[in-house]
């Protein structure tokens, strides 16, 4: 048997050593421009062809061939480096470069190591340490080999890949054995002959392929992914990290002595508990990556990547998706590993408010959440704020008056990304600290200003559908209008020519009855009408001018006490500069919309006070009450309703009047609670002349 195994290693290896003989001198005789990578093929050849023939020789234990299989894959090696630094669009990371070197130093060793084989062949245990730890080495760089052969395939172009198939399909078949040979050698501590004698026949096989690979004479074209990068960086580290414990082990074993074997246990089992415990750590994984981007990446993003991960983040479809602005929040957050963050957006007044939060519940956002000068600081700058740098004095561009202070207070708020569109600010991400706190630098400075401006491009996009979309229910509203207009006029025509007719007829028994039921038809219309205009209709306005608080109030009340059940226990006597048919619009608006919301037997209060140089006017109900989103975002939106077929006008209306009158309105509620609309309007500040001539006069 042994001697039929002989003979198969001998014919195996002695034709491979002839076909990459071959191969070698028909490289080098093509009338082809010499490259790197031709030449470094031809060696590559030439080391396999003279390993094949020392081991036809001298056998395949022999020192000569060990230094020629170390040579060999030296060749191999440097025509893969090669090969991979010619690729066009290269920007390789230095990740790639170091596996490289560090395999060309594990071939380095293992020929240093295989040299010490025949001066320690008299002690057979230092022998035998050196026999395990060149099978260690070559097992070592069978696993590299095998995963940059992996890298070098996937990072190719796809237009190109299959020019390079064939020859690291032959390159992974080569290592592969080789792995399997030395894996079995190990761990049974044996030589598989078998093994042995039937890798020359693999060798020679592989020849022809390679020349067919060589005959195509295609470009291989290579493009670096970061992800194949750090797919084959964690190859290598589960690789290395499985052989450092074997060799270790294997180290305790031979060092011997009463504990060794508790040793190898003990080892064994602390590795395995600290890789469990580390290894699903988030916060050991943020770590290890912001160490891998900074020392073994040129670039710390894969712009591609991220790019992809934004466009979906923001643009995920489908009724389960989180809301926009969340996703705003979240697109940014995801490209420094925030764990969350907050969206500021100028409201109608030009003031920043508390428009979203995503993950971050803790902040507390004041109700007007800027300075005056935030919104004008940023759209000058487009600075973006490192709160580190800004809380110990070192962020010299910042100007601290437009820097709320609740900002700084927050610990936890890391990094203030504006959001500016034509010089306009869209809004600002406030960003949460990361699990692993570092420092901006300019790659991540870039990379969060392109993203800002993307972004707020898509916040004025989505403003200008709502803005769109309002001005297309405002047409659909006016459209409507219009027929009721006709309507109106047709109402008109007939009323005219019914008066005109009375003249004439008015003593007419038929006529009389006629008349009745035509005004009682056009009395149904106009009903009909006024249910279909609802309370839209504005009276005509007149200038602002004294109103005394209490009358008006009182002369409501009267009118809607019918209605609903209103109290009004504390109105100061107090006037107002404002329009009292305006006024009287407001708050029927606010009546109504609080009788509406409010149980039969749950009165509504209505009261006033003065407010510094102003009078606040309170509609208080105890109904069903409203949700802070609904609230900031819909409220004060026309044609957006909470009651069933309402046109959302109301409030609407009620606020563009207050604001006319120099005025605002604002409101408080919480769900299951109740509501309240304050309107605020002037106080008329009479002078100690006005007030003896009233008392006089009373």
């Amino acid at each position: 048997m042994e001697a039929l195994l002989g003979h198969i290693s001998l014919f195996g290896h002695g034709i491979a050593a002839v076909f990459f003989g071959a191969l070698s001198i028909w490289q080098f005789q093509r009338k082809v421009e010499r490259t790197d990578k031709h030449i470094w093929l031809i060696i590559a050849t030439t080391l396999t062809s003279m390993w094949a023939l020392s081991i036809s020789v001298e056998g395949y234990l022999s020192p000569i061939t060990r230094f020629t299989e170390s040579l060999r894959n030296f060749g191999w090696l440097a025509f893969m480096f090669i090969l991979l630094r010619a690729g066009e669009g290269r920007n390789e990371p230095k990740t790639v470069n170091v596996i490289y070197v560090a395999l060309a130093f594990v071939l380095i060793g293992q020929i240093v190591v295989d040299s010490l084989v025949p001066i320690l062949s008299g002690n057979p245990r230092l022998e035998d340490v050196t026999l395990y730890t060149s099978t260690v080495m070559r097992m070592i760089f069978s696993v590299g080999a095998l995963v940059l052969v992996h890298n070098l395939y996937s990072i190719s172009a796809p237009e190109t890949r299959w020019g390079i198939r064939l020859p690291m399909a032959s390159l992974a078949a080569i290592w592969t054995f080789d792995l399997n040979l030395f894996t079995i050698t190990y761990l049974t501590q044996q030589i598989p002959y078998e093994l042995h004698a039937m890798r020359g026949a693999l060798i020679a096989i592989i020849a022809p392929i390679l020349l067919l690979a060589s005959i195509r004479n295609r470009e291989w074209k290579l493009e670096l992914s970061r992800r194949v990068a750090f797919r084959s960086l964690s190859l290598v580290a589960i690789g290395s990290y499985l052989l450092m414990m074997v060799v270790i082990a294997t180290g305790l074993q031979f060092i011997g002595g009463d504990y060794a074997r508790l040793a190898q246990i003990s080892f064994l089992f602390v590795t395995s508990i600290g890789a469990l415990l580390l290894l699903p750590s988030g916060r050991f994984r943020a770590w290890l990556k912001v160490k891998l981007a900074k020392n073994f990446f040129q670039h710390r993003y894969d712009y591609r990547t991220e790019w992809i991960r934004f466009t979906d983040t923001i643009g995920r479809p489908g009724s389960d998706s989180a809301p926009f602005h969340e996703r705003v929040i979240k697109a940014i957050a995801d490209i420094t590993e925030s764990p969350g963050g907050i969206l500021l957006m100028p409201d109608d007044s030009g003031q920043l408010v508390l428009q979203s939060r995503w993950n971050w519940s803790s902040i507390h956002v004041p109700a007007r959440a800027c300075t005056s000068r935030t919104i004008s600081f940023f759209e000058e700058t487009n600075h973006i704020v490192e709160f580190d740098a800004l809380r110990a004095g070192k962020d010299d561009k910042c100007d601290l008056t437009a820097i709320p202070r609740w900002m700084t207070w927050d610990e936890e708020t890391w990094v203030g990304v504006p959001l500016v569109h034509f010089d306009r600010l869209a809004g600002l991400v406030l960003l949460a600290r990361p699990r692993i706190n570092r420092t901006l630098d300019w790659e991540d400075l870039d990379m969060l200003r392109v993203v800002g401006r993307q972004v707020a491009s898509y916040l004025a996009e989505s403003r200008s559908q709502e803005s769109l979309s309002e001005a297309q229910r405002f047409d659909e509203f006016n459209r409507r209008m219009a027929f009721i207009m006709h309507d109106i006029k047709n109402l008109v025509s007939q009323l005219s020519l019914l008066a005109g007719n009375a003249k004439r007829h008015a003593d007419n028994p038929e006529f009389q009855a006629d008349m009745i039921e035509t005004l009682q038809d056009s009395a149904g219309k106009m009903n009909s009408l006024l249910e279909r205009l609802s309370q839209h209709n504005k009276a005509n306005s007149e200038e602002p001018k004294p109103v005394k608080v209490r009358a008006l109030i009182q002369a409501i009340v009267e009118k809607k006490r019918l209605l609903h059940k209103i109290e009004s226990t504390q109105v100061e006597d107090v006037s107002v500069l404002a329009d009292p048919v305006r006024v009287d619009q407001i708050l029927g608006h606010l009546i109504q919309n609080a009788i509406d919301a409010s149980a039969e037997e749950s009165p509504i209060s209505i009261n006033a006070h003065c407010r510094d140089l102003s009078v606040a006017i309170e509609v208080r109900d105890r109904g069903t009450g409203m949700s802070n989103e609904f609230i900031r975002n819909q409220l004060f939106k026309p044609f957006a309703s909470s009651k069933q077929g309402g046109f959302g006008i109301g409030v609407y209306e009620a606020r563009e009047l207050a604001r006319a009158m120099n005025g605002r309105l604002e409101v408080e509620s919480k769900e299951g609670v109740g509501s309240r609309f304050t309107l605020t309007l002037p106080l008329v500040v009479q002078l100690p002349e006005e007030n003896l001539a009233d008392e006089r006069a009373a």
